[in-house]
């Protein structure tokens, strides 16, 4: 985290760009939002785009806050990206879990699972909206590295049940954007070996490799500054068949309906619906089904 807090720093100065100009830049809602990860997509998983509304030639930078309820949990998650020239994006992000009581029973009463998360993404191809006329699509390439803190968990999570305490996930998006139609197709694939996103560590249990995993997003603009769609992210479920029985500690895919608003190019906000399935070791074992909310500035 640190190393990559520095080439931000960096990058910020280097060439010293304009920043993104209130008027001027990409349309409304094409940068996406702050996904829970830091990088600029939907709220559950990434697109091609580059966060901000910055151009060629200009340096912009979001900040954002996001909080998730369902039924027996609870996450924080902020963060902040700079998108370079609409080409390269650097974020990072901060999430916080909140398991309240339900580990209570393996004397873990309020434990809280934490994670950073440095990521880097590379336009490669494309432009989603000059491209929007034609059968191409924007692609992106991206690296996530993780760190967990599980506190007292640790010595079963990385003990017991094999997992790690750090891992890199690797994707490729690709979004299209249809604008006389307004509407936006993203497709990316993930090879991870995080479990639930890494809060759980990585990989364990089932001794499983990497696995590519998909995520597709759809959105509509109903209005240049209003969105709504949805989202669908798989996930490997790595610790399905471990020494605390099968089935113990299974992980469903995420997926969320959404609306998006953006009154203007510094402020947006979105709200969702989520879908994360089981969390285990919820005391009531049940689909963990909630609310979303997120706030993102941009510059």
């Amino acid at each position: 985290m640190p190393r990559l807090a520095a080439l931000l720093i960096s990058a910020a100065t280097l060439g010293m760009p304009a920043f993104a100009q209130p008027g001027g830049g990409k349309l409304l809602l094409t940068g996406g939002v702050s996904s829970i990860d830091g990088a600029a997509g939907g709220g559950l998983t990434p697109w091609a785009v580059t966060g901000s509304y910055a151009s060629a030639g200009q340096l912009g930078a979001t900040a954002f806050v996001t909080r998730v309820q369902t039924g027996d949990y609870g996450l924080i998650t902020y963060g902040a990206a700079l998108g370079l020239h609409d080409r390269v994006e650097l974020s990072l992000a901060r999430q916080d879990f909140d398991t309240r009581g339900n580990l209570a029973p393996l004397g873990l009463d309020g434990l809280h699972l934490k994670q950073d998360i440095a990521g880097l993404k590379l336009r490669v191809a494309g432009d989603a909206v000059l491209d929007s006329d034609t059968l191409m699509p924007q692609v992106a390439f991206g690296v996530e590295s993780k760190r967990s803190d599980t506190g007292n968990l640790g010595p079963t999570l990385y003990g017991a049940l094999g997992a790690k305490r750090s891992g890199t996930d690797l994707y490729v998006s690709a979004t299209k954007l249809f604008l006389a139609e307004g509407v936006l197709v993203n497709l990316t694939l993930r090879s991870t070996q995080a479990n639930q996103n890494g809060l759980l560590g990585f990989g364990g249990a089932q001794g499983a490799g990497r696995r590519w995993q998909p995520e597709i997003s759809l959105a509509k603009l109903l209005r240049r500054d209003l969105a709504v769609g949805l989202e669908f992210r798989a996930k490997p479920d790595n610790l399905n068949a471990s020494v605390l029985g099968t089935g113990a500690l299974k992980e469903d895919d995420w997926k969320d309906i959404f609306i998006a608003w953006a009154p203007n190019k510094h402020v947006s906000l979105t709200a969702a619906w989520v879908d994360l399935g089981r969390i285990a070791p919820a005391l009531q074992p049940r689909r963990q089904r909630g609310s979303y909310l997120s706030l993102q500035l941009a510059l």
